[in-house]
C-alpha cells in the first residue's frame, strides 16, 4: 500500500471482531465518495478474531476500501496504532477505536474543520452514549493535584482545586482543549512528520495525553468540533472500564503509564507529590466512607499500586 490517499482510518482489533464489523457498517458507507482507506489492525488477538474478519471483508467486497494487518505481538494501543499509520501513506489519519459508530457526516465535518484551520493538528468530534446523550471527551491534564481530587472524590476538594479537575464541561460549541479523546480522532500527516508518532512506551492509556502535550508544546493547535457526532460504547474495546466499575485490581500497565506521564511531565518530585497527594485524597475518601456510609470508589490495591515504577519510571512497560 504505496500509494498516497487522502484519509486513512485505523482501526485495532483485539478480541472484538464484532465490534470492528459493527463500526465499519457505519464507516464504509461515509467514505464511499472519499479518497480513503481503512486499515484494520490485529493485535495479536490469539483468537479467531482474524479470520472473522478477513471473512466479512470478503463476504462484502472491500478489498478495495479495508485492509487487514496482522501484528506478530500485542503492541497496545500506541504501538497498534502506529503499525496502522505506517501501513498507508495519507493526509490525514483517524483513529477510531472498534466500540465506536459514526453517525452520518461525522467524518467529512472533522476533515472539514482540519482542512480549514491549518494550524490545527488534531480535531476530535462529540463522543456520545447510544441514546445520543455527550460523553465527557475534552480535558485537562491531569496533575499531582488532580489525583487529589480524584481519590477524594468529594466537591470541597473539587471545588478547592477547580482548576485541575480534569474533565473539561460538555460543549455545544467548538472549543480549543488541552487534550482529547482518542476514541475518534483526526490528525494531520504533517503534525507526524514534526513531533513523531504516539509514545509506544504507553501500552494504553495516557498516550493520548502525552501526544497531546507534544502537539501544543510544537505549536499545533486542538480542536474539538461537538457537529461531528461519534457513538462510543465506552469501554466495548477495553475491560479496563468494567474494572473500574467493579473496582477490581487494574492492570499492572495503567499504573506503569501513570507512572511514566506524571515522571515525564513533572519530574521525580512531581511523581511523589502524585502518589502522596492521592494518598492523602484516599485518606479523606476513606472517613467518608466510615463516618458518611459512603461507597467506596477505589480500585482493589491502588494504594499500592500507584507506586508501581516509581524508582524505574521510564522502565518498558509490562504485557498483559
Amino acid at each position: 500500500m504505496n500509494q498516497i490517499c487522502q484519509l486513512s482510518i485505523v482501526i485495532i482489533n483485539y478480541k472484538s471482531p464484532g465490534l470492528v464489523k459493527d463500526c465499519l457498517k457505519t464507516v464504509l458507507p461515509e467514505i464511499r465518495a472519499l479518497d480513503a482507506k481503512v486499515v484494520i489492525v490485529d493485535n495479536n488477538s490469539g483468537d479467531n478474531s482474524a479470520e472473522v474478519l478477513n471473512n466479512w471483508l470478503l463476504k462484502n467486497d472491500t478489498r478495495k476500501k479495508v485492509k487487514l494487518f496482522l501484528s506478530d505481538e500485542n503492541l497496545g494501543f500506541s504501538g497498534g496504532n502506529n503499525l496502522g499509520i505506517n501501513a498507508i501513506r495519507a493526509e490525514y489519519y483517524l483513529l477510531l477505536n472498534s466500540d465506536t459508530l459514526v453517525r452520518g457526516g461525522a467524518i467529512q465535518s472533522l476533515l472539514d474543520t482540519i482542512k480549514h484551520n491549518p494550524h490545527a493538528g488534531i480535531v476530535s468530534p462529540c463522543l456520545e452514549w447510544p441514546d445520543g446523550t455527550p460523553e465527557t471527551s475534552c480535558f485537562r491534564y491531569p496533575t499531582p493535584i488532580s489525583e487529589l481530587i480524584a481519590s477524594a472524590d468529594t466537591g470541597p476538594i473539587t471545588r478547592l482545586f477547580k482548576n485541575h479537575y480534569v474533565p473539561l464541561p460538555i460543549s455545544k460549541q467548538i472549543i480549543h482543549p488541552p487534550w482529547t479523546s482518542f476514541a475518534c480522532v483526526l490528525i494531520r500527516h504533517d503534525m507526524f512528520t514534526d513531533i513523531g508518532l504516539m509514545d509506544d512506551n504507553y501500552f494504553m492509556y495516557y498516550e493520548d495525553i502525552d501526544f497531546c502535550r507534544r502537539a501544543r508544546k510544537a505549536g499545533w493547535d486542538i480542536i474539538h468540533n461537538p457537529i461531528a457526532r461519534v457513538i462510543h460504547l465506552h469501554g466495548g474495546s477495553s475491560a479496563l472500564n468494567d474494572r473500574m466499575k467493579q473496582r477490581k485490581r487494574l492492570p499492572r500497565y495503567y499504573y506503569e503509564s501513570r507512572t511514566r506521564y506524571m515522571y515525564t511531565y513533572y519530574g521525580r518530585a512531581g511523581l511523589f507529590a502524585a502518589n502522596i497527594f492521592w494518598s492523602i485524597g484516599r485518606i479523606i475518601a476513606g472517613l467518608r466512607e466510615i463516618f458518611g456510609n459512603k461507597k467506596s470508589h477505589i480500585c482493589d490495591k491502588q494504594i499500592y499500586d500507584i507506586w508501581i515504577n516509581y524508582f524505574q519510571p521510564l522502565k518498558p512497560y509490562t504485557r498483559p
